[in-house]
């Protein structure tokens, strides 16, 4: 398993015996140096399982922790470079392998492990990253249902973000070009997995809305490990994704992956097809909805007809007969007043027999406003009498109808006027 074999190693103190004996001295840094060349030389890189503990992360970026089991410990280091590729970093106690070389390190003579690759058990730091991040989502609202807003059912542009040499963007394309050749696709290529993949996704999403064309945006990439999708659980994709003013499709892997991305984004799709298929409507079935649509419209609209035909025509017959009542009471009406005004107007009095004396216009009401041989004319029914006083009757007839200012009948200024009037 390692570079030299066990009975090898237990020559070595045998070996540096001889040096001792002839009484040479050996510096700290000689032994330090010595040890770790014998460290590195024995053992190459392995493999270590055991329980952090003690993790820290200098201002330098470098980590220190212990790894220890039921009975022993050991000193670890892991240099910056190689720890910006942990999704998270470990806590206290759990149980995780790391990949490293074991070394000593000279200015203390300390006996280490520098670590180049550290792995959580089972799920380990990949699932504590992303629940860590989860979290932090859901307390701000991201990941809330409320926030996911309907995709469009007819864009006539799609947004594509995924890697341009992938098999993702044709699948895409093939799928709209199918079911909606209408659409158009504009993608914006970046890389999907790898360091620094993660801002290259962010910064192509920024690039979409900047370029305001797109009604939905597909974001996504194909099937892989969980440190091959790991880009889409960071947490520059979630926010970028949760800002981003298009409704956004997410699709990373298959079915089965879940990413940070699927939670924030407007709609999850199991697939990047699948992703293409929910974009766009089908043309064949939008064809027979708009059949079904056009025949429905068209009954519809004959319905209507027919119902606004019967009401007008139940409204003419309606109004008809509503103006032949009204007519009808406004006749009666009119007969009704007429017979009013009959009875009222002083004409009807001379049918009944009455006469009025006028002279110019004015009624002779009293007997003194009557003398010899004043002229005047008596309205009777049917018209008017030119009359002349000839003589008064005696005082006696005083109460008579004449002296009283009211009409006298006809027949009594007959019998008057053959005795003292005479018709001029």
């Amino acid at each position: 398993m390692f570079g030299v074999s066990r009975d090898e190693i237990s020559l070595i103190p045998e070996l540096r015996a001889g040096r001792a004996r002839q009484g040479e001295q050996w510096t700290v840094s000689e032994v330090n140096t010595a040890a770790r060349e014998l460290v590195e030389g024995v053992f190459p890189p392995l493999w270590i399982t055991g329980e952090v503990t003690n993790f820290t992360r200098a201002r330098s970026g470098h980590c220190y922790f212990t790894l220890r089991d039921e009975s022993s410990q050991l000193r670890c280091v892991m240099w910056r470079d190689d720890a910006a590729r942990l999704p998270t970093l470990p806590t206290e106690g759990m149980a995780v392998r790391v990949f490293g070389r074991l070394t000593v390190y000279l200015a203390r003579g300390e006996f280490q492990l520098t670590v180049s690759t550290l792995e959580g058990e089972g799920e380990g730091l990949w699932k504590l990253a992303l629940d860590r991040l989860r979290q932090k989502l859901e307390a701000e609202g991201l990941t809330a249902p409320h926030r996911k807003r309907p995709i469009p059912r007819h864009p006539e542009v799609i947004g594509v973000v995924t890697s341009p040499g992938g098999a993702v963007f044709h699948d895409i394309v093939n799928i709209v070009r199918r079911r909606a050749p209408w659409t158009r696709v504009v993608l914006v290529g970046c890389r999907v997995q790898g360091e620094g993949a993660a801002a290259e996704i962010a910064m192509a999403i920024r690039r979409v809305v900047d370029a305001g064309i797109a009604d939905v945006l597909i974001v996504g990439r194909g099937g892989g490990s969980v440190e091959d999708l790991w880009a889409f659980n960071e947490e520059a994709v979630a926010r970028a994704i949760a800002e981003c003013p298009i409704p956004v499709i997410s699709a990373v892997g298959h079915e089965t992956d879940i990413t940070i991305a699927d939670l924030v984004a407007d709609l999850r799709a199991p697939t990047p097809s699948a992703a293409a298929e929910a974009a766009v409507p089908d043309r064949v079935e939008l064809a027979r909805t708009l059949a079904r649509d056009e025949w429905r419209l068209r009954a519809a609209i004959a319905t209507r007809l027919v119902r606004a035909v019967e009401k007008a025509r139940d409204a003419g017959t309606s109004l008809a007969r509503s103006g032949e009542n009204l007519l009808a009471t406004r006749r009666t009406e009119l007969r009704t007043a007429v017979r009013q005004l009959e009875a009222l107007s002083p004409l009807a009095a001379f049918s009944r027999g009455y006469a009025v004396p006028l002279r110019e216009g004015r009624i002779l009401r009293h007997r003194e406003e009557f003398t010899p041989g004043l002229n005047f004319d008596l309205r009777v029914g049917g018209g008017v009498v030119p009359c002349t006083v000839d003589a008064l009757s005696p005082a006696a007839d005083s109460g008579s109808a004449a002296d009283t200012g009211k009409p006298a009948p006809a027949a009594s200024r007959r019998k008057r006027g053959s005795k003292g009037l005479s018709d001029g």
